[in-house]
């Protein structure tokens, strides 16, 4: 089962991005976001909602439900 940091980095790799400029559209820094790809960080709520609508994935799907 694929884990939400895994998921996370597979939509920005299919939209061709980098982590830098996932970042800079969501207010955090590089650091921070690589850390949700990462998984030695997790996003609180509000940043898992901005992280869905930017993909435009459910967070059913990130989180693997």
């Amino acid at each position: 089962m694929e884990t939400f940091c895994e998921r996370l980095r597979e939509v920005r790799l299919e939209r061709k991005l980098t982590q830098k400029e996932v970042a800079a559209v969501l207010g955090v820094s590089l650091t921070c976001y690589a850390g949700y790809e990462q998984g030695y960080r997790e996003p609180d709520f509000k940043m898992l909602i901005k992280i869905c609508r930017f993909f435009g994935v459910s967070a059913d799907y990130l989180l693997g439900i």
